[in-house]
């Protein structure tokens, strides 16, 4: 180990050249990684919707459409316009009533079922747009982005495509926002909890390394989605600070005892790389459960974390120590008074009243016990955008003019008869809340040779061995009624074609809200025990684990039982990582806590007088990393426009608040109480103060 360290020290200059070096490479990866943005492409492949929506994909080349509502507009513009969409890089087709018929007929001369679906309300008829590639791709994008262009006026154009193409727009446009308020904001905790005046500079140096880093290595992966993209790098900063800050104190201690920086950056490396390694590692660990979910966002999620916080780790013991013993002068130089205090009252304080402490927190947590199962949650993503988005404002417009809040795409077998298909739709007309059914030969009818019809339209209702029949829902996705609506309609295609399934939005959230429910429950046990096994092999302890997690968890429920009583929804992907990311990256505070309250058992003081000593001496690093993470992401929670990315970060910045209370605060007297329970539940406890010297001198 020492070895190394002297090694780190000696090689400085050439570690410092090296890494600017990888600077290059990683900007490249991070070009070159593509990024998703259909947050659906991620449910489990064998699911009924996920077959249909690849068919969809395939055959029909309908996975990837968007709509147009066009009202008032005149048939020679409304074709010249046509005509322009058409021309567009990677169109397909725009689908429109003069494919099949003289749009000089009168209205009044066609079948019913083309009436309801082309014509609607407000004098407005429909386009369909489909594309060459999938929705989320971006050749598709970049088609939709050129279509917004050549629409006329009283053109609403709305769908999954459209959607996501305003969700690209909107995430590029606040990104750099997001990084430049986390990193500001951090800096100034750092500037007023750190004596230097270049220290925060440094450490936002050496926290742009293994940013770089782990962004340019997501190349291997692939992609990642855009909420990894939007979240990673304010996670990290908050994280990942706690290392820097650890060494940090470690090299300014050892300064005053060594002979020269060298020597102390040396004895600093030694002395807090394996703390910081311990550490990283119940984080680690917090972020790889995520890979536990069916919902593939999570290992994409997970593995990205996981691999930044690897990647800070060893960046803040190779790179930073460079960085402080080449500015140490400056360091030195410049500084100031801090206003983070010690908590020395504090310390006292929870030293002599440490039962009834315990004792109301207790009783205090019942209810956010309670109201975390009643939190509400949705699971449609739409609504966590801005509602004045062209994607948002178009398919709502879909609704109001056509019925058409909800599509369901259903695939039935080809070999099915037109009287089959015909008495289907039928059926399915009845379910509530469906306004339109259409299929083929629900508007031919039995008997009509469909080879009479243009290719155009059989394209769209019958390829690939499947009929396709599209039917319009007035339910909104992601609520109860869509969901008992779908299980409805299931059960008739199934009776007729076993092989029968039904694709699009709702059906995809509804299989998302199942997936979800057992991915919540399966990521907690997975995160609380990979946690707790890493805590356990540390301390080689029995009770500590139990200890040091029931207390991130009992912060957890109170993070998460807030927005019940406030009132507010969450989205799923929120009430899934926010325990794990919040176990992940504030149970640090805890095992520092607990390794300086054993240090001061060992030293021979009596539990009291150990949980003072411990609180005292770890409140600043444990305010200043807390308030740091606090800092990186309420920003973003109050400038992002996005209610998704603003409910995670605003659960993050508070669950970093309440954890960082609940270990100044109960943890020290948990400990307090409990030190008999933790003297014969842990392997050699208690070592004697001679004992440490003797083994120090020996080293």
């Amino acid at each position: 180990m020492k070895k190394i360290a002297q090694s780190i020290v000696r090689l400085r200059k050439l570690i410092l050249t090296v890494a600017v070096l990888l600077l290059i490479p990683s900007a490249i990866g991070a070009v070159a990684t593509r990024i998703n943005y259909d947050v659906l492409t991620y449910l489990p492949q064998e699911l009924d919707s996920m077959i249909g929506e690849v068919a969809l994909e395939d055959d029909f080349h309908l996975a990837s459409t968007g709509m147009i509502t066009v009202e008032g507009l005149p048939t020679n513009e409304l074709i010249a316009m046509k005509k322009d969409i058409d021309a567009v890089p990677g169109v397909t087709q725009t689908f429109w009533l003069s494919d099949v018929i003289d749009p000089s007929i009168p209205t009044e001369m066609l079948p019913a079922d083309v009436q309801q679906f082309m014509f609607g309300k407000n004098d407005s008829t429909m386009l369909i747009v489909r594309f060459d590639a999938p929705s989320a791709s971006d050749e598709t994008m970049n088609a939709v982005n050129q279509i917004k262009k050549v629409l006329r006026h009283d053109c609403y154009f709305g769908g999954m495509s459209v959607i996501l193409q305003d969700t690209k727009a909107l995430i590029n446009e606040e990104m750099p926002l997001y990084i430049l308020c986390a990193v500001g904001a951090s800096m100034l905790v750092l500037f007023l909890s750190l004596e230097s005046t270049i220290t925060p500079v440094l450490f936002m140096l050496g926290l742009l390394f293994p940013i770089a880093y782990n962004f340019g290595t997501n190349i291997f992966l692939g992609q990642i989605s855009y909420i990894t993209q939007a979240l990673s790098t304010v996670l990290q900063l908050g994280v990942t600070m706690d290392f820097s800050i650890f060494l940090l104190h470690r090299y300014q201690e050892e300064k005053e005892l060594r002979s020269s920086n060298e020597e102390a950056m040396v004895t600093a490396i030694c002395k807090t790389m394996t703390s910081i390694t311990a550490s990283s590692l119940t984080t680690i660990a917090g972020f790889l459960a995520l890979c536990a979910m069916r919902l593939t966002l999570g290992r994409d999620i997970g593995v990205v974390m996981a691999k930044g916080v690897a990647l800070g780790v060893i960046c803040t013991i190779v790179i930073l120590p460079a960085l402080i013993l080449t500015f140490d002068q400056q360091v030195e130089k410049y500084k100031h008074r801090t206003i983070v205090p010690k908590l020395t009252k504090l310390s006292y304080f929870v030293s002599k009243h440490a039962m009834p402490i315990v004792v109301v927190f207790l009783v205090l947590l019942v209810p956010f016990v309670v109201a975390q199962q009643k939190t509400e949650v949705y699971y449609t993503l739409f609504d966590s955008l801005p509602q004045d988005l062209t994607g948002i404002v178009g398919t709502n417009k879909l609704g109001e003019d056509f019925g058409m809040t909800t599509s369901h795409f259903i695939l039935v077998d080809e070999d099915l008869t037109a009287t089959q298909v015909s008495d289907l739709c039928d059926e399915l007309k009845d379910v509530d809340g469906i306004t339109q059914v259409v299929s083929l030969d629900s508007i031919t009818g039995p008997g009509f040779q469909t080879e009479l019809l243009p290719d155009s339209v059989t394209e769209i209702l019958q390829s690939g061995g499947y009929k396709l029949i599209l039917a319009n829902s007035s339910y909104k996705t992601g609520t109860d009624a869509i969901n008992n609506q779908l299980t409805e309609m299931n059960g008739l295609i199934k009776a007729v074609d076993p092989n029968g399934v039904i694709t699009g939005e709702g059906a995809m959230t509804k299989d998302l809200i199942e997936v979800a429910d057992v991915d919540f429950k399966n990521v907690n046990v997975w995160s609380i025990m990979a946690v707790a096994a890493i805590i356990l092999i540390s301390f080689r302890s029995l009770s500590i684990p139990v200890l040091l997690v029931a207390s991130i968890e009992a912060a957890i429920s109170i993070n998460m039982g807030i927005p019940y009583f406030t009132g507010t929804q969450l989205p799923f992907i929120a009430s899934i990582v926010i325990g794990t990311i919040q176990l992940g990256a504030t149970v640090d505070y805890s095992i520092l806590m607990t390794t300086r309250y054993h240090e001061e058992r060992s030293y021979g003081r009596t539990p009291q007088e150990a949980a003072q000593q411990s609180l005292e001496h770890c409140s600043q690093s444990i305010l200043t990393s807390g308030l740091t993470f606090f800092a990186a992401t309420v920003g973003v929670a109050a400038i992002s426009k996005m209610e998704l990315l603003q409910s995670i970060c605003r659960l993050i910045s508070r669950g970093a608040l309440i954890s960082m209370a609940v270990i100044l605060v109960v943890l020290p007297a948990a400990l307090m109480l409990l030190d008999w329970v933790i003297r014969h539940t842990t392997m050699h406890w208690l070592v004697p103060e001679s004992s440490n010297a003797k083994k120090s001198d020996k080293e």
